[in-house]
């Protein structure tokens, strides 16, 4: 597999360099700071590029050219915010970066409640809290209609979490939630996201699918003509929130939207994390199932609970099994390689590391400080290296 690590530009708190000591060869970037509401310049990208290869590393994963909601709600605008995010692809693949991965999750990206858990060992862990996700929901952000979203017993129990937390702890949960994270799309105020929520309204699952269809439709001959590969990455967590539909989240899921656009063109992102913290979901089973389709690698696993928590576990410590996981990936490379593909070769991640060492103290982005994904990384070229030497 390419050892790859996510890398957010020149103002990233881990240089580029750090990366490479300690293992990785390719970066995941993208062009965080450039407004999604233009395409990517040939020249922007390029200039990029050349950061990352001055470095000794080669820029192997775009992550993400944003999905705009224009495109998510499928009105108006969509046809035009289309227009502009196959620019960028266009102009990413023929500066030879083929590996697109993106999300169709509406209104907020990756979410958590807590960004410094303390665990058992005192490592500090991201965590999503459900009860306190409901309790910030229905009784401090006051969505219309968020109480009948939830089990009686759940909103009971938020009311009870609500009043134990201080004004400080408030404040935090919310800006946790709402004031986004490394990577994500958009951040928002309490009064905004309220707005934005409203533009979803009446939207059903349905509606969604049928507006990632259309855009897929679009997008992904783009990128088989030019011999990209597209990496939907799940939805996470893959539950609603907010009221809102969630279409990238199930085994059934994936199925539909691979479906919609049968080509190697229009593949996944296999993010372990992501859909093992939904307990219906085998990713060891879905690995095996998609394997032919998984254009990149998130490797990282979390610990669930039954109310719908979860928290971001050792990269080999969680629910799922890291090491089947990586003896599927392996040896769909063998296939690939089989058949003579040049890109035979999977891109994986380290993700969302512990906060540890000295690092506890250091300012960091939240889940991508330095030495937890060092960790994590050498963790997963163990694993990658006695499967080999086992032969498979």
């Amino acid at each position: 597999m390419e050892s790859c690590w996510r890398w957010f530009g020149p103002k990233d708190l881990v240089p580029l360099q750090h990366a490479r000591q300690g293992g990785a060869t390719g970066i995941v970037t993208a062009l965080h700071e450039v407004s999604y509401s233009r395409s990517w310049t040939s020249a922007e990208i390029e200039a990029r590029k050349a950061l990352v290869e001055a470095a000794g590393l080669r820029w192997s994963v775009c992550e993400s050219i944003p999905v705009p909601s224009a495109i998510k709600l499928g009105g108006a605008g969509a046809k035009a915010a289309i227009g502009i995010w196959k620019d960028s692809l266009v102009n990413l693949a023929r500066s030879g970066i083929k590996t697109i991965c993106y999300n169709f999750m509406p209104v907020v990206d990756w979410t958590r409640t807590d960004l410094r858990f303390e665990m058992s060992t005192t490592a500090l862990a991201l965590r999503f809290d459900m009860v306190e996700f409901v309790a910030y929901d229905v009784f401090v952000l006051r969505r219309k209609g968020a109480e009948a979203d939830y089990a009686p017993e759940l909103v009971q129990r938020a009311e009870e979490r609500l009043k134990g937390l201080s004004e400080d702890a408030m404040q935090r949960l919310e800006n946790n939630i709402i004031a986004g994270l490394p990577g994500g799309e958009d951040s928002y105020g309490r009064e905004a996201i309220r707005s934005t929520i409203t533009l979803f309204e009446g939207m059903t699952a349905r509606d969604l699918q049928s507006n990632l269809d259309m855009f897929l439709q679009e997008v992904a001959p783009v990128a088989a003509e030019l011999g990209a590969r597209l990496a939907i990455h799940p939805d996470d967590p893959p539950i609603s929130l907010f009221g809102l539909p969630r279409v990238v989240s199930t085994a059934a899921d994936l199925r539909r939207i691979l479906g919609s656009v049968d080509h190697p063109a229009n593949g996944l992102t296999l993010c372990v994390g992501s859909l093992g913290s939904r307990a219906d979901n085998d990713v060891l089973d879905i690995a095996r199932e998609f394997a032919s389709r998984i254009n990149f690698a998130h490797l990282r696993d979390v610990s669930i609970e039954p109310d719908g928590s979860f928290v971001e576990a050792s990269h080999l410590e969680g629910r799922s099994d890291m090491h089947a996981i990586l003896r599927t990936l392996l040896a769909e490379e063998a296939c690939r390689r089989t058949e003579g593909r040049d890109d035979h070769l999977i891109p994986m991640r380290p993700d969302h590391g512990h906060l540890i060492g000295d690092d506890i103290d250091k300012p960091t982005n939240p889940g991508y400080s330095l030495i937890g994904r060092l960790k994590g990384l050498a963790e997963l070229h163990g694993v990658i290296h006695a499967i080999g030497k086992a032969g498979l």
